[in-house]
């Protein structure tokens, strides 16, 4: 079993993993959202963004040879964006359980208009999910609470492979 774990942390391979996870969960996404029309409100699409941010981070640690400092710094950069997602998600988590209020983004937004028109157009252009609504559950768990566990565990995963490089 170690002998797995240090092959896995490993350059080139860690790196890949990262990349491959990084890209699956936003894959994901894209399929809740393409796929089973689940619109992702404003917290959502921020998770998104540190995802997207590790996608280049692992493929720059992947293609900078010799692997050293620089692998290393890219993998600590990503371990902090997927903290940074964990952050986002604990928030939207949050959000989800009334425990505070969301963004003013994550407000539905008052409609407008002075007739009757106006404000049947209003709310043709009104398609934003609310924060604080979860769309999805598995187990129980929201796709926030699910981001929680899958971002602490790439973290870790980041974190150890930057540190073994350093070695």
């Amino acid at each position: 079993m170690t002998s797995f774990i240090e092959k896995t942390l490993t350059m080139p391979l860690a790196a890949k993993i990262l990349l491959l996870a990084s890209l699956s969960s936003l894959l994901f996404a894209l399929t809740m959202q393409l796929g089973f029309g689940l619109q992702p409100c404003v917290l959502c699409l921020w998770q998104r963004v540190p995802y997207g941010i590790a996608v280049i981070l692992s493929l720059l640690s992947w293609i900078l040879k010799p692997y050293g400092r620089k692998t290393a710094f890219c993998l600590a950069l990503c371990a902090i964006c997927y903290i940074a997602g964990m952050g986002l998600a604990v928030f939207h988590t949050g959000v989800e359980l009334h425990w505070w209020a969301g963004t003013s983004g994550c407000a539905v937004q008052p409609l407008s208009g002075s007739s009757a028109n106006d404000l049947r157009e209003s709310l043709l252009r009104t398609v934003t999910p609310r924060c604080d609504q979860i769309a999805w559950t598995v187990f129980g768990l929201s796709m926030a609470d699910l981001n929680i566990c899958w971002s602490l565990m790439l973290a870790f995963f980041a974190a150890a492979t930057a540190a073994k490089n350093l070695r």
